[in-house]
């Protein structure tokens, strides 16, 4: 029997961990104001996401192919037929490929300017506090379609930012040393580098991951909370 969308989109919202009321706070910091209850009545099909809010939750559940993940088995073809392991690493292909610069799009290819750019290796560095201050980095070649004002990248380790950001996934920073509420950077905290955004709010700070499965991190105002930057992409 055919899945209706409600129920896949009950399914992928579980399989990321996420209340119903997280996946509006989700939403919400995607510029859709709704609540949970609107969250719930998709789900059971009372009613529909408009085409925004639908393609939002596909964001934050990290749906990259509409077609294959909601399309009816007949259809389906690619990354559907992968387990979650296999589309990682189709995923990650896919990435090498359009870095190369050879296998994308003709006219994009044409438009870009290549220049070189430092990826700080976040996963073997993180605990020495060091990691930014050292010679532990590669020079890659990037081209437009890294943000202007990145200076440097970090590649990351784990899933606590995901829907956004990927395990292994490097991320675009620009050097600065302080940040607004609700930014997301990378910082030096009890020794250890995070890639969190940042929560000023009541007096205190928070590092807070974007997967609910990880609690946010209180600073201790008496223990140094060094900022690198900002990511911008």
């Amino acid at each position: 029997m055919k899945t209706s969308i409600g129920e896949k989109l009950n399914t992928l919202r579980c399989a990321r961990g996420f209340s119903q009321k997280k996946a509006a706070e989700l939403l919400r910091e995607e510029g859709i104001y709704v609540t949970n209850q609107a969250v719930s009545k998709w789900e059971t099909n009372l009613t529909q996401p408009n085409a925004e809010q639908f393609l939002a939750l596909c964001r934050i559940y990290g749906v990259e192919d509409v077609m294959e993940e909601f399309g009816t088995p007949s259809v389906r073809y690619g990354r559907s037929l992968l387990n979650a392991e296999g589309r990682r690493k189709a995923d990650e292909y896919v990435r090498l490929l359009i870095a190369s610069g050879m296998y994308g799009e003709k006219s994009t290819q044409a438009t870009r300017t290549k220049r070189t750019i430092s990826v700080f290796r976040l996963a073997a560095s993180a605990g020495t506090g060091q990691f930014l201050d050292s010679d532990d980095y590669d020079t890659v070649e990037i081209d437009s379609s890294v943000p202007e004002n990145a200076d440097f990248g970090v590649r990351l380790a784990g899933d606590s930012m995901t829907p956004r950001f990927a395990d292994g996934q490097i991320v675009w920073v620009h050097r600065q040393e302080t940040l607004e509420s609700g930014e997301t950077g990378i910082f030096l905290y009890g020794g250890d580098a995070y890639c969190k955004r940042f929560e000023r709010a009541d007096g205190a700070v928070r590092l807070v991951s974007l997967n609910a499965a990880y609690p946010p991190i209180t600073v201790n105002p008496e223990m140094d909370l060094r900022v690198f930057g900002k990511v911008v992409g």
